[in-house]
């Protein structure tokens, strides 16, 4: 026989009420699951309201007819519209440059770097590569 047995003489007495009792484990676990339930409920129903607000509100644009007279946009249709016009009563203008531009054909003011040429004949290979 052992010296020291596994299992305590006397067990505590939670655990003697536990198990003569079982419903004192299990009714308060229902309750929390329950009331749970119940709490959540009220996140669930904002969010469905949120989202509801949302969609009458684009109805309530749509009551004031801001989609009301729009046409579909179609490219063929604006390109016949400006070939249509008359195209020889306008003139190419040029539009002013802006302050500290230079001109065409004007060299910049400072030189470019300039980056030495190598030349490498086709038929060599180039180790430095």
């Amino acid at each position: 026989m052992p010296a020291f047995t596994s299992r305590p003489l006397n067990k505590p007495p939670l655990h003697r009420r536990l198990k003569k009792y079982p419903g004192l484990f299990g009714i308060p676990f229902l309750l929390v699951m329950v009331g749970a339930s119940f709490g959540l409920q009220t996140f669930t129903q904002t969010r469905y309201d949120l989202h509801n607000q949302k969609v009458t509100q684009m109805n309530r644009e749509q009551e004031l007819g801001l989609n009301k007279n729009r046409k579909r946009f179609d490219v063929r249709e604006e390109y016949f519209k400006l070939s249509a016009g008359n195209q020889e009563e306008w003139e190419p203008r040029r539009i002013e440059r802006p302050k500290g531009l230079p001109e065409w054909g004007v060299a910049p003011a400072q030189p470019s770097p300039t980056v030495p040429d190598v030349i490498v004949n086709p038929g060599t290979t180039n180790v430095n590569r």
